[in-house]
């Protein structure tokens, strides 16, 4: 019994951080798509220097969920149809 409590415990914890920090990462990624100075920041702390065009294209991808217009979605690539 003096075993089980602790691992019970850091269980519960890790899932716990887990779902705190993809809320926080959703919540960041959505006030990132409405502020482009945040985009801008976090563009060049990656080492990119973004223009006004490359800055639409950015947004919009991240409205889409990542897929560029055009562009089918991430689920049907590399799928071929016989």
């Amino acid at each position: 019994m003096n075993y089980v409590w602790p691992i019970i415990t850091l269980v519960i914890g890790l899932l716990g951080g887990f779902f705190i920090g993809v809320y926080y990462l959703r919540r960041q990624m959505t006030k990132m798509q409405n502020d482009p100075d945040m985009l801008q920041k976090v563009a060049k702390q990656m080492g990119y220097n973004l223009n006004g065009k490359q800055m639409q294209r950015a947004q919009q991808m991240m409205k889409n969920g990542g897929n560029a217009p055009g562009r089918a979605p991430a689920a049907n690539k590399g799928s071929r149809k016989k």
